[in-house]
């Protein structure tokens, strides 16, 4: 029997972006009367870790907590899909048949991983045997630990990168630098082929980071070939089908690699229900101004994290300075009745480059990918606190301090 509730925010999504966003609401002075968020989820999961576990240094399970310790008290969970939008009469209709009203909507419903957007890889990386493995899902991120360490002198170890947007755009490469660590450790790295394809032009996007990268690259021997991507798995024969487009040192046409260990980050997306609504863009995107997050078309809509238009890296950093923003927008949209003062974001995301076992660059940069850094000191060479601070101070202050409204 469906249902209709009415609410003066609601907010799709109950990941990093949308527990937030509920957090900063409810603590302010001027907090909305009813607030729902809608996530059908049990858990919640601290995703940037999976690199590590990836990596053999943690359990995955140290990634997971129950959700309802994290939806904030007084802020009413509908645990269901939102599945569809009519934002002329200011509805969201759920999976299960529920209406429900809004005063003001906001829609992070996060990216959705489209496994299969490459031929063979959603049967491959569900196999632990098959040497195909993905740090992006929490059942897959234990598979790229037990496949790296049976790596052996003559095999390949490959790694891709997709040409569409993804979450975490170095995540790519942390796994390869930390496979070709463990190699080095093993005393194994010069006989095994470290290799990676990228459609990107360049290394990295910010050149003061890209040229540390550049060096880690060399240092390990690694192979990048740029301008290149997967389009398919052949996991019969171990073989991975590379397109090369042509730039650069990469001829057009497409060649067969073989692999022993292939690690992939599966194309990405906008979830298909925001794709098929009218709030969002040509592209699939939440369709929003990249500065104040309120929708183009829809006044009382705003969008944050990885589904919304934003054209900056798609990282929980981007997250935690998003999220005041649009709550700072929508109060006073709320109270004022007209944004007179708006709060902007400048595209601010951070991606902590793991470079090795106790290594790592932090690159922070925004819009016009220039550096945007926190710290005072040089973050583009490769430091140990850094990589402390990713691997103990980051889920702490995630835990503790940004789903709680508090960083």
């Amino acid at each position: 029997m469906s249902t209709s509730s009415q609410y003066d925010v609601v907010i799709v999504g109950g990941g990093s972006a949308g527990i937030t966003v509920a957090a900063h609401l409810q603590q302010s002075d001027r907090a909305p009367e009813s607030i729902a968020i809608i996530e059908p989820s049990d858990t919640h999961y601290y995703q940037p870790i999976w690199t590590l576990v990836g990596a053999g240094v943690f359990d995955k399970e140290i990634s997971e907590r129950p959700m309802a310790e994290f939806i904030p008290e007084g802020v009413t969970w509908i645990q269901d899909y939102a599945e569809t939008f009519d934002p002329d009469a200011n509805t969201v209709s759920t999976q299960s048949g529920d209406t429900i009203e809004y005063n003001y909507l906001v829609v992070a419903p996060g990216i959705q991983l489209d496994w299969d957007g490459i031929p063979g890889l959603a049967d491959a990386v569900a196999d632990p045997r098959s040497g195909v493995v993905s740090n992006y899902a929490y059942e897959y991120c234990e598979d790229t630990w037990d496949t790296m360490q049976t790596l052996q002198p003559g095999d390949s170890a490959v790694f891709t990168q997709p040409a569409t947007p993804i979450k975490c755009g170095g995540a790519p490469q942390k796994i390869m630098y930390l496979t070709a660590d463990h190699l080095r450790k093993r005393g194994i790295l010069d006989d095994v082929s470290v290799q990676f394809y990228t459609p990107g032009t360049v290394i990295f996007g910010v050149e003061k980071f890209a040229r540390t990268l550049r060096d880690v690259v060399d240092r390990y021997g690694i192979d990048v070939h740029l301008h290149s991507e997967l389009v398919e798995i052949r996991p019969d024969t171990n073989e991975a089908v590379i397109r090369g487009t042509g730039g650069g040192d990469s001829a057009p046409g497409e060649r067969v690699v073989s692999y022993d260990m292939l690690h992939v980050t599966p194309p990405q997306s906008a979830p298909d229900f925001i794709k098929e609504s009218p709030l969002s863009n040509d592209e699939g995107w939440v369709d929003v101004h990249k500065h104040t997050l309120q929708h183009n078309t829809y006044d009382n809509i705003f969008s944050l994290g990885d589904a919304s238009s934003t054209p900056n890296a798609k990282t929980g950093a981007a997250v935690r300075k998003q999220a005041p923003t649009v709550v700072h927008n929508l109060l006073q949209l709320m109270h004022d009745g007209e944004i007179t003062a708006p709060k902007e974001y400048h595209g601010y995301s951070s991606c902590p480059l793991v470079t090795g076992y106790g290594k790592l660059v932090l690159a922070e940069f925004d819009y016009d990918n220039e550096p945007d850094p926190t710290f005072s000191f040089d973050t583009s060479q490769e430091r140990y606190s850094m990589y402390a601070l990713k691997a103990y101070g980051l889920p702490q202050m995630y835990w503790h301090g940004m789903l709680r409204g508090r960083a």
